[in-house]
């Protein structure tokens, strides 16, 4: 055997060793990257809220933290006495019926507009339809105000007056509350459109070729082959959208000066923690809808293997 041959031979051992060496300082390394955020993790959400779970079993009074008391299941057993639970909760979850499916059906209309290769500047439409998901929902709360405004908005004084239809007299009209916060929902689906942007870009186009050579029209491909083939990403969008809405009540940290925040059992469980003072009661609340989102969540992972089609898994979720 040549003395190179014998040279590489000896040297080989130390490769692993070094590629080991290597692996080991990149786990640490990035370890030392994110321990900023794992640290602001830990201390200020993992361990607030597992504070609010054992609160939730006293009576804890915010303006009389001397007096608090174990209480057990007491807050729980108010809150299933307790009338406005149940109004706020229907409201919620027609809320989310409401709005997921126009958040949903909007992501994947947008989506499917900016992946055809006959429109022009799709990379700047793209980015124009993302923006506004990126504003602070409070900048965008004062500019409906200023939108809707009786008095002053624009949309009686440019749009309707002129058309000489009847003005809005109001900023909290029941019908039109509803109808600009389904419209408002619609500028946080810049997520959602990249996400089924993605999947509709990663479909083999053999399979539309073929669907399309079978004489299968736009809709019968779109409905018969697009929508099964991103359903993966539909269920994804799914259970952000069902977090956005239900979820972060537990967190006890989504309230806000205003009328609400984004759901009705947050702006009721914010309205006891902030004017009430009555974190214990507020904390169980908070707990209860964290158990039923869950519940929710583990309903749609154990149907998801009937709609959800994965390719790798023989279509199995």
């Amino acid at each position: 055997m040549p003395n190179t041959t014998l040279t590489e031979y000896a040297a080989t051992p130390a490769r692993p060793v070094r590629r080991l060496a290597r692996i080991r300082y990149d786990r640490v390394y990035g370890m030392l990257l994110i321990a900023p955020w794992l640290i602001g993790l830990l201390l200020f959400k993992i361990l607030p809220i597992l504070a609010s779970l054992v609160i939730s079993f006293t009576d804890f009074y915010m303006l009389r933290p001397e007096d608090i008391h174990f209480i057990g299941l007491e807050n729980y057993a108010h809150l299933l006495d307790d009338q406005a639970v149940g109004y706020v909760l229907f409201e919620t979850i027609a809320l989310a019926l409401f709005t997921i499916p126009l958040q949903m059906a909007a992501s994947i209309f947008l989506s499917a507009l900016l992946s055809s290769p006959r429109l022009r500047g799709r990379t700047a439409l793209r980015t124009f339809y993302f923006l506004p998901s990126i504003i602070p929902s409070v900048a965008i709360m004062f500019m409906w105000m200023g939108f809707v405004d009786p008095a002053t908005g624009w949309l009686n004084k440019l749009i309707l007056q002129p058309l000489g239809l009847a003005g809005s007299n109001g900023l909290y009209v029941e019908g039109l509350t509803g109808m600009l916060f389904a419209v408002n929902s619609l500028w946080s689906i810049g997520p959602g459109m990249l996400i089924m942007l993605g999947a509709l870009q990663g479909i083999p186009q053999e399979i539309m070729e073929a669907a399309r050579v079978d004489g299968a029209g736009p809709l019968v491909r779109f409905v018969s082959i697009t929508l099964p083939l991103i359903s993966p990403a539909i269920f994804f969008s799914l259970v952000i959208n069902l977090i956005t809405v239900f979820g972060g009540v537990v967190l006890l940290d989504r309230g806000n000066i205003f009328s609400g925040s984004i759901s009705p059992y947050d702006g009721y469980v914010s309205n006891v923690l902030f004017r009430e003072f009555e974190l214990g009661y507020a904390s169980s609340l908070a707990w209860f809808f964290l158990i039923l989102v869950m519940i929710i969540i583990v309903t749609l992972f154990a149907t998801s293997k009937r709609w959800v089609y994965y390719s790798d898994r023989g279509g199995q979720a």
